[in-house]
């Protein structure tokens, strides 16, 4: 799994850090979203789905590795 966000879109709702702050954390002057870890290890893949899934402007965006 790779995670980018899109901090030109974040709001800074906080969802995300509150999800999973292993991988999310916010900027101190505006609360806007910080990646801390763009390949999380497996234990987090499901919090950050959910993070993703529960951002109010879809600044975060999962690619998941498929192997075959």
């Amino acid at each position: 799994m790779k995670v980018s966000v899109d901090q030109t879109r974040c709001c800074g709702a906080g969802q995300c850090v509150l999800t999973v702050p292993e991988v999310f954390d916010q900027r101190e002057e505006d609360g806007i979203v910080v990646l801390l870890d763009p390949e999380p290890a497996e234990e987090f893949h499901s919090a950050v789905r959910e993070a993703a899934a529960v951002c109010p402007t879809s600044a975060i965006t999962v690619h998941e590795d498929h192997e075959d």
